[in-house]
């Protein structure tokens, strides 16, 4: 039974699944295959067609993320669901395919490049508040309207708003084909090989050459037109060269990364943002002492980029957003060399999953693991780093953390500003992950006017 004195959770299993029953659970939500003991052990291993490992132990997941990090790429599954969709972007490349676009990007994700960013989310922020007021007293379905935002942002922060290019339709696009496969398929469970097609993610591979076709397109007409005034994270990108090698990234590896950074630049901040309001609205005492730093930093007028760091509880009350419900709930790799892991060896073609919703809810690492506290993160170091990975961490760490982090605390503090949320009874949300976490039947809230 479900504590009605914790926000939503899923239980963790308690038995054994086998084969056929994990691959229904993975099927139907990934959170459902991890046991209780990811929550007390530092490391589970087991068997479902190929050997796996899940790891919880700080050190353990160092090791992985940077120490070893060569050893451990994504896994086979994770790239043969997204390498259709977004080739070999940041997000899928390996080795040294991987540093050089990471060396090509970053300048893009500076802190003054994100900074500057900052009146366009807070343009959005101000728009979602006007919608959220014109609902009355309608239950609205937060997620619903946190996507719309965050897509807002990032469209013009893209494509700097110009007509050319149907980012809807491109979100639209890569959402469908994530629906029908991004769900783990018996293939992969049993680690049959990469080449055998896997049915449900042949059907989607049209939508998927269309929406590159139309970004290739908006790309070319960018070279030919120039710059805009203000660079946007297209003109960015297209001047960005690796500063070892000199090297730009061609039409496709452009098209890639940027079908990756919108994607991934939107959905996680709406999540990450949907969620805060739901936790907002599940403890009225947080919710509150929100609002009187809201006013006392920024007052009733507009939030800018500069308040953003004196916004310190707000910033708390993402950060927990966070740990409680981690927009990638599970990282997996696959292990090419041998291995010891907390004394446990690892073999060559083992998959190892660092399941990041177990890993923020582990009873050794935090206290009170499945409750509301936002407090736990009012002092900087609260807790050991590899026990905190909302964007993972090492070497592949997420470029666009600093840009997501300034977006949800800037735009939770003007919806806070201007109206006061509550739960609808009767339609809590449920924690669902397919590859990544949401809520699965929306965040469904009433807001009236502050």
């Amino acid at each position: 039974m479900h504590d009605p004195s914790l926000p939503a959770y899923v239980p963790f299993a308690t038995e054994p699944l086998g084969i056929m029953r994990s691959l229904k659970a993975a099927r139907r939500n990934l959170l459902e295959i991890l046991p209780e003991l990811a929550v007390r052990q530092p490391m589970v291993s087991g068997r479902t067609g190929i050997r796996w490992h899940m790891v919880m132990d700080p050190e353990a997941i160092r090791r992985v993320l940077l120490e070893k990090v060569d050893n451990y790429p994504k896994s086979r599954a994770t790239k043969n669901i997204l390498r259709p969709a977004i080739g070999d972007s940041l997000f899928v490349a390996e080795g040294a395919h991987w540093r050089w676009q990471r060396r090509a990007a970053a300048p893009v994700f500076s802190h003054r490049n994100v900074q500057a960013l900052a009146p366009i989310m807070a343009a959005a922020a101000d728009r979602s508040a006007a919608r959220i007021a014109s609902a009355g007293d309608r239950a609205i379905d937060l997620l619903e309207e946190t996507v719309r935002t965050t897509f807002d942002v990032i469209s013009e922060v893209t494509f700097s708003g110009e007509g050319a290019f149907d980012a809807e339709a491109v979100h639209r696009a890569i959402d469908a084909y994530i629906g029908a496969a991004g769900r783990v398929s018996l293939m992969d469970m049993l680690g049959l090989p990469d080449w055998l097609p896997r049915p449900s993610r042949m059907f989607s591979g049209p939508v998927v050459q269309q929406m590159k076709s139309v970004a290739d397109q908006a790309i070319e007409a960018r070279r030919a037109r120039g710059a805009s005034d203000i660079p946007d994270l297209l003109d960015l990108l297209l001047a960005g060269v690796d500063p070892e090698t000199k090297r730009a990234m061609n039409t496709s590896e452009l098209r890639d990364n940027l079908l990756t950074f919108i994607v991934a630049g939107h959905e996680t901040t709406a999540l990450t943002l949907a969620w805060s309001l739901y936790l907002c609205s599940f403890d009225q005492e947080v919710q509150e002492r929100a609002r009187a730093e809201i006013i006392r930093v920024c007052g009733e007028g507009p939030i800018t980029g500069e308040m953003i760091g004196k916004l310190t509880y707000v910033r708390q009350i993402v950060d927990e957003a966070l740990r409680l419900y981690p927009p990638a709930g599970i990282l997996s790799r696959t292990a090419t060399e041998a291995d010891t892991l907390c004394g446990r060896e690892i073999k060559p073609g083992d998959t190892v999953m660092i399941p990041v919703y177990a890993l923020h809810r582990h009873h050794q690492l935090w206290q009170e693991p499945n409750a509301f506290r936002p407090d736990r993160f009012a002092d900087k170091d609260p807790v050991d780093r590899y026990a905190y990975l909302p964007f993972g961490d090492g070497p592949r760490i997420c470029i666009g953390a600093s840009f997501a982090i300034q977006e949800s605390v800037l735009i939770l503090a003007k919806l806070l500003q201007k109206s006061r949320f509550e739960l609808v009874p009767g339609r809590p949300p449920k924690p669902v992950m397919i590859l990544t976490l949401r809520p699965d039947t929306g965040v469904w809230l009433t807001a009236t006017p502050v």
